[in-house]
């Protein structure tokens, strides 16, 4: 193989192994954006939600909603015994409710993931994302 050869059968090697690496990473980033999708939290709109409590059971259990700034929203509770709900926004709010159902109106005029939580259950109920 003379010199020139040489140097080109470099080049087609180099290039065939860039192109499988191109290959490569494109498959990998697919199936990277598809893993963290399904590990994300899944959200849906929220304009009325139900909170129900029974013992130291609670629905929803952590489930994320997407609510836009000063969107209101109308939580719904139903509980078998009064209590404290513990809303982690900026500045901090309590919805306190009685046993039986009760409505609280909600908005939020930031932006950023709201908590709201059972500190007497340890639960972190809902999450609100704000855009």
């Amino acid at each position: 193989m003379s010199g020139v050869e040489a140097v080109h059968s470099r080049h087609r090697f180099v290039a065939a192994v860039t192109a499988a690496l191109i290959s490569l990473t494109a498959v990998s980033a697919c199936a990277s954006k598809s893993d963290d999708e399904s590990s994300s939290k899944s959200t849906e709109n929220a304009e009325a939600i139900t909170i129900t409590i029974k013992g130291d059971t609670v629905d929803p259990n952590g489930k994320r909603y997407d609510l836009d700034l000063n969107q209101s929203v109308t939580l719904t509770i139903d509980a078998d015994e009064a209590g404290e709900l513990h809303v982690h926004s900026k500045p901090e709010q309590e919805i306190e409710y009685d046993a039986g159902t009760s409505t609280h109106e909600l908005s939020f005029d930031k932006p950023g993931i709201v908590a709201v939580e059972s500190h007497a259950l340890e639960k972190t109920i809902l999450e609100f994302k704000v855009d």
